[in-house]
């Protein structure tokens, strides 16, 4: 029997793709998925024949998508930013656009940013399934994730789960702080208390789908129940131009597997000098590089013939060509890269990339360095380790087989289906 899903999910690309990949399938099995984001996503979403619902704030009314990535990647203060200022002043605007959306479904998909979510299930009486991309959304005090900012926080574990404890409950309360607005709501609604919603709140009791690869993280008892790994529902995105696949192939094919470079499509907005430390570091290799710049890079006017720059291509149609793959571990990127089976060299900005690439380091495909101490120089030397250490292919080689027997979509389209299932002999 159809169904209406509606998947309501906020951020960059990389929180899109998974949701089209999962819609997608469910089409093919004759449901009628709804994806509800930020107006910017509506054109790569409706391309893909699903339905689509704008869902406020808008990005635009904070200066551009530019000016919110610098400001969330580069303050010290990006994730206060991003819920007291983005998200906190507009709950009940998102919360009347969500709710506009569930009027005729049949049960509600929320990414961790989708704040309103929960209050529309409870409200409807809709079966609620949360999900999240990446392993730090755990919180898991028994296998803690690397915070960026305070990465001296690992040396802590050794004391056991305590400290860790500690630091997440101070956490919790400085986020309940700054969701005063979502209490505000659910209190208007006549809805009960519940716990922070970057926190445990944000956790479906019905149903937690965890859309990453198994080989990142090993479930434990701290974690949220009836949580489910799935692996990394794949989808790469708009397809190429076939003049552009065509340059690519031209240029692979005169000469040795190049280096690729990549940023995702919000870390590649504050590039800065990344892209010349780059072509410094593959001329000072003597190897051929691939950058994969976006719309607005900063490049020398001539370059040489063993750099090619691209705005845009599919991650699969270039990281598998690649000797080594470069990129900031946006959880969209990094489930691309470790697909592809090639080394990485990893240099994380902020939120859940430094514990992606701790991850990645853990399985023997990747070294790291963070964006901000990249030079050329550090660049070079990274690359030249990671190239001259045939474990490191190996690695990636026998992860990306792993990752290939992985079926993200047929489990979570099961598990759907079978709470549907169960809803409709209850009702």
């Amino acid at each position: 029997m159809s169904q209406r899903i509606l998947f309501a999910t906020y951020g960059s690309l990389g929180d899109l793709h998974p949701y089209i990949a999962l819609a997608l399938a469910l089409k093919q099995r004759g449901h009628q998925p709804v994806i509800a984001s930020f107006g910017i996503h509506r054109a790569a979403v409706e391309a893909e024949g699903i339905a689509f619902t704008a869902l406020r704030p808008e990005i635009e009314q904070f200066g551009g998508v530019s000016d919110v990535v610098r400001r969330l990647f580069l303050s010290h203060d990006g994730p206060a930013y991003m819920v007291k200022k983005i998200f906190m002043p507009h709950i009940r605007a998102s919360y009347e656009d969500l709710d506009s959306a569930a009027a005729h479904c049949d049960l509600i998909v929320t990414h961790p940013l989708s704040f309103a979510g929960p209050l529309i299930a409870q409200k409807r009486g809709l079966p609620w399934v949360s999900s999240i991309l990446s392993p730090m959304s755990l919180m898991s005090c028994i296998e803690p994730p690397l915070i960026g900012p305070a990465p001296w926080m690992k040396s802590l574990r050794k004391l056991g789960v305590t400290p860790y404890r500690m630091v997440f409950n101070l956490a919790r309360t400085i986020g309940r702080r700054w969701e005063q607005p979502l209490h505000a709501l659910r209190a208007e609604l006549n809805l009960p208390p519940a716990p922070p919603a970057q926190f445990e709140g944000q956790f479906s009791p019905l149903l937690n789908l965890a859309l990453f690869s198994p080989l990142l993280a090993t479930p434990q008892i701290d974690w949220p129940v009836n949580t489910v790994l799935c692996g990394f529902p794949h989808y790469d995105g708009a397809k190429a131009a076939p003049e552009l696949l065509a340059r690519l192939q031209r240029f692979l094919d005169a000469g040795e597997p190049p280096l690729v470079f990549g940023l995702g499509s919000s870390a590649v907005m504050i590039a800065g000098d990344f892209w010349h430390h780059a072509i410094s570091a593959a001329q000072t290799l003597g190897r051929r590089a691939i950058l994969l710049t976006g719309a607005t890079p900063s490049l020398p006017e001539n370059l040489p013939p063993t750099i090619a720059a691209f705005e845009y291509l599919p991650y699969s149609a270039v990281f598998p060509h690649a000797c080594a793959v470069i990129h900031q571990a946006g959880i969209g990127t990094f489930a691309q890269a470790l697909a592809a089976g090639r080394p990485q060299l990893i240099v994380p900005v902020a939120f859940d990339q430094p514990d992606n690439a701790e991850r990645a380091a853990k399985l023997g495909v990747a070294r790291a360095l963070p964006f901000r101490k990249v030079t050329p120089a550090r660049l070079s030397g990274e690359l030249k380790q990671l190239l001259d250490d045939n474990h490191y292919a190996c690695n990636a080689s026998e992860v990306a087989a792993k990752i290939r027997q992985e079926d993200a979509m047929l489990i979570v389209c099961e598990r759907l289906e079978a709470l549907l299932t169960q809803r409709g002999d209850t009702t």
